[in-house]
């Protein structure tokens, strides 16, 4: 949920993917905005240019008319629901209660389709109109989110997607480029991501996962840089997810600035000097961040979400898809103080019946802190064993409404925090990270981010703006009883060896009835093997040493070289892999999977 957030524009140049591809793969890719349009130009009949939110049509619409001067154009836009009609539609998933939710951050998912977007009336007049420009021009071109509809695609000759990432569509939204899908009223920012969030991408990622699935796209179009589009034959991109999905791999970041936000990553991975510093790093948050990868002259940058949604089964595997459908079901990120002004704010999230009750949310939101970096750090992690809980409610409401400091130590307990310390945080547990450490945040899925800030200690955000707190929802769901002497050894549990040979071990580090699923840790020397069995996926962090490389064991030259604090997923299909040691030091790299 990154529009929460300003991320900062930058696409990580090292984060990309290198698989070879035979010839046959490279040869329907073209690079170049001109020559789209001239391809484009060369279909004939009707071409449905569709895209995701956030797509810039107009670019290509140009080239595609500089090819072909007889062509005809539509925008699918006319025959959308109005944008009164689509306010009745969204008010159940926009609901509007500043008492409980003061700058109304979150919403209700709803499930719709692309349909509800749609007036059937205008529909079918505008595909009426599309057959019968048709019988006069050579090519007729449909454009805009939705241009290959049902109703549309039926009539269409070729079908064309336009993608971008959720960092670009973000960022044109924030620019002022991309509005809501119908959407005529004056809005305000945060109303705006409220409905792409809760409608319009959920929406969008369903009817291009159903695109996708019947096969109905004929042209993939890399649109993250609307000057320089990349385009490949969707049958082509087909191959490519297939041999990413015999390979490690590894996803590509977003960086966001934050008021806490420390220096440690912003080194590490040599982020621009301008940048403030690093607060959040979106390594692996499957919504939100995307996968490059190299395919002959050009790099495609593709949303992971495009690639989990079509290829569910063989990414995630049978189980995943049968409990949690077709979504990544675990999101992995970094929160890093390190050098930074402070602490996190103290929080809580939601347990599963909340979520659904409240925001339609299938899921619950729990959490997890690995510490992979600390320096005279602290964690914060379940109230204090004397802590007057109606005492904290009244300081949490002064320091909210009075703006009225307080002493938090005194109700909120912490742990001094160790490199390789694992704390648990199922719904329901007050916590923070704690200033001058770098965690490696791993969650459960949801379509929001449903953290319910108890302190801030009074901060603004980076633009001086007050930082919402969310007492209400918080105090609904604050578990009262993990107390210090109820988590420890609970939550902050101690490793438990479940195999080991020489010179390597594995160990669970965190697992707990209430968060589906388990955290491992491999150490090694020089070497360790491991299978996903064809079953589970799994996502491998370094977390000490610096440098692995992860192979597939069935093919030793799909592999992933990976560097300190890199994240690296393997696939469900992949099997039997190996992990090798490439540098001096002994290594720690953890395991995520499903229990």
């Amino acid at each position: 949920m990154s529009f929460m957030f300003n991320p900062y524009p930058y696409v990580d140049p090292e984060a990309v993917n290198f698989p070879e591809f035979p010839r046959e793969v490279t040869g329907s890719v073209l690079r170049g905005n001109a020559k789209i349009g001239s391809l484009l130009a060369g279909t004939k009949g009707i071409l449905a240019l569709d895209g995701y939110v956030g797509a810039s049509f107009a670019e290509l619409l140009v080239r595609i008319e500089e090819a072909d001067a007889d062509v005809k154009f539509f925008d699918v836009s006319e025959a959308y629901r109005t944008s009164e009609e689509l306010d009745v539609l969204l008010k159940e998933s926009l609901p509007e209660d500043r008492v409980i939710d003061p700058i109304l951050l979150f919403g209700r998912s709803v499930h719709r389709e692309l349909d509800s977007l749609f007036d059937p009336s205008k529909l079918a007049q505008l595909a009426g109109k599309l057959q019968a420009a048709a019988k006069e021009n050579a090519l007729v071109v449909v454009w805009g989110c939705g241009a290959a509809c049902e109703v549309l695609r039926k009539i269409a000759d070729k079908v064309a997607f336009i993608d971008v990432t959720p960092l670009a569509a973000t960022l044109r939204i924030r620019a002022g480029r991309t509005r809501p899908l119908g959407d005529r009223g004056k809005r305000t920012l945060s109303y705006m991501f409220r409905r792409f969030y809760y409608y319009d991408y959920e929406i969008m990622m369903l009817h291009r996962k159903q695109l996708m699935d019947a096969g109905a796209v004929d042209f993939y179009i890399d649109g993250n840089l609307p000057d320089d589009l990349r385009l490949i034959a969707f049958a082509d991109l087909e191959k490519v997810f297939a041999e990413m999905l015999r390979r490690p791999f590894r996803c590509t970041p977003v960086y966001i600035e934050g008021v806490w936000g420390g220096k440690f990553v912003k080194k590490l991975r040599n982020l621009p000097e301008d940048m403030r510093n690093c607060a959040w790093v979106f390594d692996m948050i499957p919504n939100e961040v995307s996968f490059q990868v190299k395919v002959g002259p050009c790099t495609f940058n593709i949303p992971f979400s495009t690639f989990f949604r079509h290829c569910g089964e063989k990414l995630m595997g049978k189980e995943s898809v049968e409990r949690f459908g077709y979504v990544f079901p675990i999101r992995f990120n970094y929160d890093d103080t390190y050098g930074g002004s402070g602490n996190m704010s103290i929080q809580v999230h939601p347990p599963r019946d909340y979520n659904q009750k409240n925001f339609g949310e299938p899921f619950q939101q729990d959490e997890s802190y690995y510490c992979v970096k600390t320096a005279g750090s602290r964690t914060y992690l379940g109230l204090q064993d004397d802590c007057d809980v109606e005492e904290f409610y009244e300081c949490i409401g002064k320091a909210e409404k009075e703006h009225i400091p307080f002493d938090h130590d005194k109700y909120v307990n912490s742990f001094p925090s160790e490199e390789g310390d694992q704390f648990l945080l199922p719904g329901g547990t007050i916590h923070a990270s704690g200033r001058n450490q770098v965690v490696l945040e791993i969650g459960s899925y949801t379509i929001g981010s449903y953290t319910f800030k108890l302190y801030d200690y009074l901060r603004k955000d980076l633009d001086g703006n007050p930082r919402p707190i969310h007492s209400i929802h918080g105090r609904n769901v604050l578990v009262t009883n993990r107390r210090r002497s109820a988590v420890d050894g609970v939550l902050r549990p101690k490793p438990v060896t479940v195999r080991e040979g020489e010179g390597w071990k594995e160990e669970i580090v965190g697992e707990h009835d209430l968060i589906y699923f388990s955290l491992r840790r491999l150490s090694f020397d020089r070497s360790v093997s491991d299978s996903t069995e064809g079953k589970k996926f799994h996502v491998l962090v370094l977390v000490q040493g610096d440098e692995i490389l992860v192979y597939s064991k069935k093919d030793p030259a799909r592999n992933y070289h990976a560097k300190y604090m890199d994240m690296v997923v393997l696939p469900a299909d992949l099997g039997e892999y190996g992990i090798i040691n490439l540098g001096k030091t002994p290594c720690k790299v953890t395991k995520t999977m499903l229990k």
